[in-house]
């Protein structure tokens, strides 16, 4: 090519050039803004690259708490099963108080709040909140006692606390419209410190969720409900303000899957149903009765437990059940002695005094401990100790034709929450006609469990707050002032 033909085609690159020049930034920027659309990572892709799932909570015993065995409580264990479903790790964040949740959240400290956070209006327009996974009720508390008001009108005038940041303070403040002369204090105090205060006579009036009521009535009977606050509340997740929907959604499918499979309700009935059953005379002979009849057996409780590996207070609340804790108990049917022991099992297991303590709560021990083994490899812990306490009281023949029924109507012959549901059809003509072993009271081992369940609950408690009274203080390794 001669020079005027480069000349030329300079030229036309020159003026190419020109023309496009203006547009050059963006279709150099192209490129770069499609990979990045591409490949931006939305919420719930992060949370996966990352491996772990940040949880926003608050210590509890109805969301978050400590255990000799690990973490544990209801908002834990479904965090637990949610970051499972997800491929990754749960890692639990404490608020200080539960005041702090929101505003953390906003800022963007967890990808989730889960801490018994009941749905308002005024936080929806801060947060986005999931599917409800439980509905509860405010309730007015007082103790048993004193003067219990008998609705809103007769709170006007009473001494009265709430946890500082709850929708507990904007219910009252809505009934102020009504009763201007009501009056109330917010304070920086857990609701369960404040409902042990009430219990402590120490504060007439608090206000708290039914399912925190129903624990804590466990530990501290006297508590009783005046009346609901209001209409039934909804708890659920809260989420960061923003479009990003992905981890929302996923959590929206989360709960629909475990509602589906029963997972929900069963951990439901984990932490609320034995609660639920519990009622304020059993319970409070049995406080009694744990601090004058249990000291003189807790040593042998506690080193059968160690011998067979069962925790020594379910062996002492199965005690308490068959008992009362009295060695010499005898039942019209001929079954005798602490742990109620027929006269077949006693044989089998060599028990040559039934009436004898350590006997017999050695063979206890021993029986609660084939039963467990026995049970189905289906069958997972805590189900695996429910059914095998069903079948303490029952027998295994009449505990399987009870899985079997269950089976039978679609439901999960594994789970307790489910066969408990049919166990009680055992002395219907309709069902046990129809069964291997034939007749039995089902309803029995039902309520056996279920109070079983409250005794152990309770003892667990009881045996916690025992150990942190009794535990020496920490050393002051800080150099004095001089």
């Amino acid at each position: 090519m001669d020079r005027t033909g480069t000349d030329q085609t300079s030229g036309m690159l020159r003026a190419l050039f020109r023309f496009c020049r203006p547009a050059l930034p963006v279709l150099l920027l192209f490129p770069l803004l499609l990979s990045c659309s591409l490949f931006e990572k939305n919420k719930l892709d992060k949370v996966k690259s990352a491996g772990e799932l940040v949880v926003l909570t608050r210590v509890s015993p109805t969301t978050y708490y400590e255990t000799p065995e690990g973490p544990a409580g209801f908002e834990y264990d479904l965090v637990k099963s949610f970051a499972s479903y997800l491929g990754v790790k749960p890692r639990f964040v404490v608020a200080e108080k539960f005041n702090d949740i929101l505003p953390r959240l906003i800022k963007g400290d967890a990808d989730l709040a889960a801490a018994g956070i009941t749905v308002t209006e005024a936080r929806s327009k801060l947060v986005r909140f999931g599917p409800p996974y439980q509905e509860i009720r405010q309730q007015v508390i007082y103790r048993l006692g004193t003067d219990r008001p008998a609705g809103a009108e007769q709170l006007v005038g009473r001494q009265i606390e709430v946890q500082a940041g709850t929708s507990y303070a904007e219910r009252l403040n809505e009934l102020k419209q009504q009763y201007p002369d009501l009056k109330w204090t917010e304070v920086d105090k857990e609701t369960e410190e404040l409902l042990q205060i009430v219990w402590e006579g120490l504060l007439e009036i608090s206000v708290a969720d039914s399912n925190i009521v129903a624990i804590n009535r466990q530990y501290f009977p006297e508590l009783q409900v005046a009346f609901n606050l209001q209409k039934p509340e909804s708890l659920a997740w809260a989420f960061p303000p923003g479009e990003d929907q992905s981890l929302h959604n996923a959590t929206v499918k989360f709960l629909e899957k475990s509602r589906a499979s029963g997972q929900l309700t069963q951990l439901i009935d984990r932490y609320y149903g034995p609660a639920s059953r519990s009622n304020f005379v059993n319970l409070s002979v049995f406080k009694v009765r744990m601090r004058s009849r249990l000291a003189q057996y807790q040593l042998l409780f506690e080193k059968t437990g160690k011998q067979y590996n069962i925790d020594w207070r379910l062996l002492a609340a199965l005690g308490y059940q068959e008992s009362y804790w009295d060695p010499q108990a005898v039942s019209p049917t001929g079954v005798r002695g602490m742990m109620m022991l027929t006269e077949e099992t006693a044989d089998q297991l060599q028990i040559a005094d039934r009436f004898d303590a350590a006997q017999s709560i050695d063979g206890g021990a021993r029986y609660l401990q084939s039963l467990i083994e026995r049970m189905p490899p289906g069958v997972t812990e805590p189900d695996r100790t429910w059914m095998a306490l069903a079948a303490y009281n029952i027998g295994t023949g009449h505990l399987e034709d009870a899985r079997i029924i269950t089976q039978k109507q679609g439901r999960d012959p594994n789970k307790w929450s489910d066969v408990k549901n049919y166990l009680p059809l055992l002395a219907d003509a309709e069902w046990y006609t129809k069964t291997k072993n034939g007749y039995a009271r089902g309803l029995e081992p039902v309520i056996f469990v279920n109070s079983v369940r409250t005794y152990y609950d309770v003892l667990v408690q009881s045996d916690k707050e025992e150990k942190a009274k009794n535990k020496p203080p920490a050393l002051n390794l800080k150099a004095p002032a001089i």
